[in-house]
């Protein structure tokens, strides 16, 4: 039930850390992955390329233009199972308190977190369900039917933990855009039950990417489980909720977290 051969998933910001690990785990199952993303292929993409072949393109593509996702959209027979993965992490760092504050963050920085992470998920869904439709996946007959997978976060149900930040200063934007992408999930989970495409999202906790010992220290303090997650502990769930492992489940958001937001 947790084959994938056949499937095609398009996957956004799959250059970054987790784009990748979500292609490595979409492959090692069978499915073909089509890497979208607006920066030039990474060491990880190549490495995935290598090794899978044929089984695995990268294009470039734009969650904010219409046009752009058309484009690649259409370049291809059908696409089974979209993950809507692209994300504006705004930098926490010294020299960006005061920008970042809520006092003083600019509609700019607000709006362009914004489009990429909440209207890029609503664009990137609404092109992939158009072709989903098209090409006879909605039908009750099809066993497979689609899925939407979107990825949000542990900070779209919490507020983020400003101590952990040091100098820095998380802005509102992130979980804000975030919290959106969980209650576009629920809608088109109800939406589009009856025409056989599945709508969830995966809500991770923080990542260790070499990050400081410090803000890591800080980080481990807040989960029970004592440390970050590794970048590959959210391919397991991205097979489950792409496959018919997850067949009866729709509007759900899985929050995977050490159990952070348990505290």
């Amino acid at each position: 039930m947790f084959d994938l051969t056949g499937k095609t998933v398009l996957i956004t910001g799959g250059c970054g850390l987790l784009g990748v690990k979500h292609a490595e785990a979409i492959l090692e199952f069978g499915g073909k992955v089509i890497l979208t993303d607006v920066i030039p292929d990474t060491n990880g993409v190549t490495k995935l390329k290598e090794k899978y072949k044929k089984n695995i393109s990268s294009v470039y593509m734009d969650v904010t233009d219409k046009s752009s996702i058309e484009h690649v959209v259409d370049m291809y027979d059908k696409i089974d199972v979209l993950i809507n993965n692209a994300a504006l992490d705004p930098k926490v760092e010294d020299g960006l308190e005061w920008k970042n504050r809520f006092e003083h963050l600019d509609l700019d920085s607000w709006n362009q977190t914004i489009e990429v992470i909440l209207n890029g998920t609503f664009l990137c869904s609404q092109v992939v369900v158009n072709k989903m439709l098209s090409t006879g996946l909605e039908s009750q007959y099809c066993r497979d039917g689609g899925v939407i997978l979107n990825i949000a976060s542990d900070l779209s149900i919490i507020s983020p933990d400003q101590r952990i930040y040091g100098d820095g200063v998380k802005p509102a934007s992130y979980g804000v855009a975030k919290a959106g992408v969980v209650n576009l999930t629920k809608y088109l989970s109800t939406y589009l039950a009856k025409k056989n495409i599945r709508v969830n999202s995966l809500s991770p906790a923080g990542v260790y990417n070499n990050q400081s010992d410090e803000f890591v220290s800080k980080f481990r303090n807040l989960i029970p489980m004592d440390r970050m997650a590794k970048p590959d502990e959210y391919k397991g769930a991205i097979v489950f909720m792409c496959s018919d492992a997850s067949s009866f489940m729709t509007g759900h958001n899985l929050v995977i977290d050490g159990g952070r937001t348990i505290w």
